[in-house]
Formats: C-alpha cells, structure tokens, sequence
C-alpha cells in the first residue's frame, strides 16, 4: 500500500515565475531595457534560436487570463517578480505609471481568485542604465536598490504580505563575474566578490527600508542552496566538501540568517587578495537587518573531491582552487538539463536549516525538472509528464519527512507555471504545470498541472 503524505494545516502550494522571463515587451509599455534586453541587443546569437527576452510568455498581455490557470492548477499562493526596469524605466528617478497599473491589477486579482501573491524584487534583472555604471559593483547602485524597494513596498505592500529580496543572488556573482554565462561574462574575480558583498548589503538595505514602514508583513530572500557531499570520508576530500558548501551556501545563507559572514570565506578571499572593501556601518546594517523567512531553490546536489592537482599559481581566483567536483558513479540524472536528481537533497537542506540556522520558517521556493522535446509526450493534446509528477513525489516524500522531524517548511513551490523563457536557452528545456506552444501562444494544462491541483486540494498526495 503506498504511503499518504499529509503537509501542515495553512501549507503553501503554488510555483513561481520571474518578471524577466514571463512578461515580454510590448510598444508603449513604458518599460526601460534591462541586462537581458541590453546584452540580446548586443549578441543575440548567444540566446538558443534567436528568441530573446521581448517574446517570453507574454504575461503582460495575458495576465488575466493566465490568473485563471493558477486555480485550474490548484494554486493558494504565487511568487512573481517585480521588474526594476519596468516599474523605474532608468533604475532611479521617474516611476512608470503603467507598471504600478498592471502590478497592482496583478496582486488584486490574485487575492481575489484566492492565491496570495508572494513578491520577488529581483530575478537577474539589472536596468541596462545601472548595468552601463557597473551593476552591483557600484556602491551607489545599492542605494538605488533600496530605493526601488522601498517604491515597492509604498505602492503595493497593503496588498503584499510576504516580500524576497533577491532571488539566487550568489547566480548573478558566478554567471557574470566567474564563469561566463551571464552577461557581462567577464572573468574578474575580485568584481565577482565585490558584486557578491554589495548584493547583500542591498537586500540588508531593502529588509530596513521595509521594516521603517511597519507594514505588518514578512519579508526574505531566495538562495538556490546545493547540499555539498564528498566523495569519502577521507578528510582531504570532507575539508573540499566544506569549503565548497562555504563558497556556495553559507556566502549567503550566513549573512541573511545570522547577519555575518562566515570566517572562513573572509579569511580565504583575504588570503587571494579578493576581500572587498568594506565598512563597519555597512555590516552593522547586514548584521541588524536579517531575514524573518527564507525561500529555498532546491534542483541539484554539489559533490565534489580533493584536487587531483595543484592549482596554476598564477591563474585567476576560483573556487575550485579548492576542490574538484567528482563525478559519481550510477547517479540519477536528468539528462535533458544534465542535473543529477537526488531527492534526499531536499531532506538534507531542511534538517541543516532547522539546526544550524536556528530553525528560521522557510519554504521551498523553486523546485523543478526541465524537459526538451516534450511534444513527443502529447496525447490527446495534453502533455503526459508522468516523470515530472514521480520527480516532485519522491521530493515531496522527503520534505514531508523533514516537516515530522521538525523542519519548519511553510510550503512547496515548483518552478514553474506556464512554460517560460529561459536565459539564454530560451525554450529549449520546458518546466511548466502548462504547456505553452509558441506559434499559437495556446496554453493546456499539462498532466502534472492536474495532479498538482489534487495535491494542493488534498494538502498532500
């Protein structure tokens, strides 16, 4: 007989989107270029088939109607983001009176159908004018982070409730600033820090703006954690295991939870000459304006061995001066998206959180599989992706599991809702509950789209 799983009274069941890579563009709508826009502009044969940001999924257009799949999918809540550059054309100054018409629609009718809206400020999407004056590497950028925010909050924060900041921070410091799949693909890892510490004193700077206003809500931040394993218990192999887990969760993590930085990332940056400056108000602000929940992105583990060989002296700064990732025989992969899948991984998160970091609420804010080519499973005109249902099912089990061991988990978020554009893949590998065909920008509710309905009406599977 299989197991019932039964999530806590109140649970969260919804997915989550990004500005960036749902709404698109359309002739006067106000928005000002953002990084994608800039960078498509500049080499759009970086974006797989030509398809760059403008296209997406349209939700500016169809938001109305794409709301309505949100309760035909079983949703209660929904994280969407606010574009920067859509509601503040330039990063600073003149506000864009269309935007806060159509965000303020959006959040409305979200309520009223029922899923409360759980709003992202920031989901890659630097205004191309800030981008142009260094992005993150600017320290007057921070401010005009903080700003935007604080816009955010004063023009919807009666409606909204529950805010992140950022959403995977530590993407845009590798992707742009490290190993090149972002733009500005630079290799500066001295930049890649300095990007990295501005970006948490912004998201410090937005959590004191907001709570300033009081406005009797909850507001955090979205880390794509990786649980790091090590190849033995070899202690050469634990100690790159460790470092790893430093470079790549508790950068982040440390900071918005405990409000510092680990010693031992300061101490290694130190040691390579990348340690950005500093000053003692600015930790004093990331040290008292930490985060009341936190969103988790879950897709993959990081495993990883001691180098093979020592690293070039001379080369550039990486984190894997420090370590190899290891390459472990029959693991489960995705080969679509070339991600192992490692449910457990979910388990493994919820139980670091509820004893090292002081059992914060918490939520998984993104957790997915992407598939390409999922025409080839349509039957009668539906999509039957029974490998993306057995994928959330056995990350489920081991959430669930967490939960009775204590974990405090408000809820399960799945990436994502209406298949969307993706960076520079663009529509290659497809994640959504709906279906969305390109030509006829038709939606269907996929398989898992159904299932995921009886889920959230059942609070359990």
């Amino acid at each position: 007989m299989a197991n019932t799983y039964t999530f806590p009274q109140n649970f969260y069941w919804g997915s989550a989107t990004s500005a960036p890579q749902s709404e698109g563009t359309i002739s006067g709508d106000g928005k000002g270029k953002s990084l994608w826009d800039g960078w498509f502009a500049l080499e759009p044969g970086k974006f797989h088939n030509g398809i760059g940001p403008n296209k997406t999924s349209t939700f500016y257009e169809n938001y109305r109607t794409d709301i309505d799949f949100l309760k035909k999918t079983g949703h209660n809540s929904f994280r969407p983001s606010i574009s920067w550059s859509r509601l503040i054309p330039k990063g600073y100054g003149e506000v864009n009176p269309e935007a806060i018409i159509f965000y303020r629609d959006v959040f409305e009718r979200l309520i009223a159908q029922g899923v409360e809206p759980i709003v992202n400020l920031y989901h890659f999407d630097m205004p191309w004018c800030l981008q142009e004056i260094g992005g993150f590497e600017n320290r007057q950028v921070v401010e005009y982070y903080a700003q935007y925010a604080k816009t955010c909050f004063e023009l919807f924060g009666d409606i909204v409730k529950r805010w992140f900041t950022f959403n995977e921070p530590i993407v845009p410091v590798e992707a742009g600033y490290l190993y090149q799949f972002h733009y500005p693909n630079r290799v500066d890892p001295k930049a890649a820090c300095r990007v990295g510490y501005y970006t948490q004193l912004a998201s410090s700077r937005a959590i004191e703006e907001y709570r300033k206003l009081g406005q009797n809500g909850k507001i955090g931040i979205v880390l794509n954690l990786t649980p790091t394993y090590a190849r033995s218990s070899n202690r050469a192999d634990i100690q790159a295991a460790e470092i790893a887990d430093v470079f790549f969760n508790k950068a982040f993590l440390d900071p918005a939870v405990k409000g510092v930085f680990p010693d031992e990332l300061v101490k290694i940056l130190a040691k390579h000459n990348v340690l950005p400056e500093y000053t003692a108000d600015e930790l004093a602000v990331i040290k008292e304006n930490t985060v009341d929940f936190l969103g988790v992105n879950y897709y993959q583990p990081r495993r990883v061995k001691a180098r093979e060989n020592l690293p070039n002296p001379e080369a550039p700064f990486f984190p894997e001066y420090y370590f190899d990732t290891y390459d472990m025989p029959g693991k489960v992969m995705n080969p679509h998206r070339g991600w192992e899948i490692y449910p457990k991984g979910i388990y493994d998160l919820a139980i670091n959180i509820r004893d090292n970091y002081g059992n914060i609420e918490w939520m998984i804010s993104e957790n997915g599989m992407g598939v390409e080519g999922e025409e080839k499973f349509i039957v009668d005109g539906v999509v039957q992706d029974d490998y993306r249902i057995e994928f959330y099912e056995n990350h489920l089990a081991y959430l669930h599991q967490a939960i009775e061991e204590g974990s405090f988990c408000i809820g399960y978020h799945v990436w994502t809702f209406i298949d969307c554009w993706s960076w520079t893949n663009a529509y290659k590998n497809r994640y959504g509950l709906v279906a969305l065909d390109l030509k006829t920008q038709q939606k269907t509710i996929k398989k898992s789209g159904h299932w995921f309905k009886k889920v959230s009406e059942q609070n359990g599977f």
